[in-house]
């Protein structure tokens, strides 16, 4: 003989019923009913309370941000090249002139060797601000060490190097407009 089932409350066995048919009806036939349309309309928001997205709660996002934000590269590299004693520093803006950077610095060292500690001094302190660098060219002569970080593109020249080659006259706005 098998064992009677304990007996349910009134409210789970009236619920019951419509389980049953609607699983054993196909699915063509289940009725849509204003659950569903309810399902889709938007949240209403309980009076007295805002949005999360308040100009408070953007301002505050920002200024998080912000605080989280490594410095400028250009910053960077000035700050690398004053710290190794760098001489005789132009940076340029050359944001109108030229689509390849927007920052062309320039410098020189007193000796081959100066001139590749500026620029491994220049590549230590992008690496610890969060910035790579593209492309470092002439490190091995140490006469000329040009330096790609993307947006600011660095020379380290001897003086007699520089002169020579005479980048500022050919990266200066005047000069560029003219020409």
């Amino acid at each position: 003989m098998a064992a009677k089932r304990p007996s349910r409350s009134s409210s789970a066995s009236s619920a019951r019923p419509a389980a049953r048919a609607a699983r054993k009806a196909p699915a063509k036939t289940v009725a849509k009913g204003p659950a569903k349309a309810r399902a889709k309309l938007p949240r209403k928001v309980a009076a007295g309370t805002r949005p999360a997205t308040t100009k408070l709660a953007k301002a505050k996002a920002k200024a998080k941000a912000s605080a989280k934000a490594p410095p400028a590269l250009a910053q960077v590299v000035l700050a690398a090249l004053e710290d190794m004693k760098a001489v005789n520093v132009k940076a340029m803006d050359v944001r109108g002139i030229t689509d390849i950077t927007d920052m062309m610095v320039v410098a020189s060292g007193t000796s081959d060797r100066h001139v590749k500690s500026i620029a491994d001094r220049v590549v230590q302190r992008c690496k610890a601000a969060g910035y790579r660098p593209y492309g470092i060219e002439g490190e091995r002569d140490g006469e000329w060490v040009l330096l790609d970080l993307n947006d600011v593109v660095l020379h380290v020249m001897l003086p007699r190097v520089r002169e020579f080659y005479a980048l500022e006259k050919l990266w200066e706005k005047g000069a560029a407009k003219g020409s």
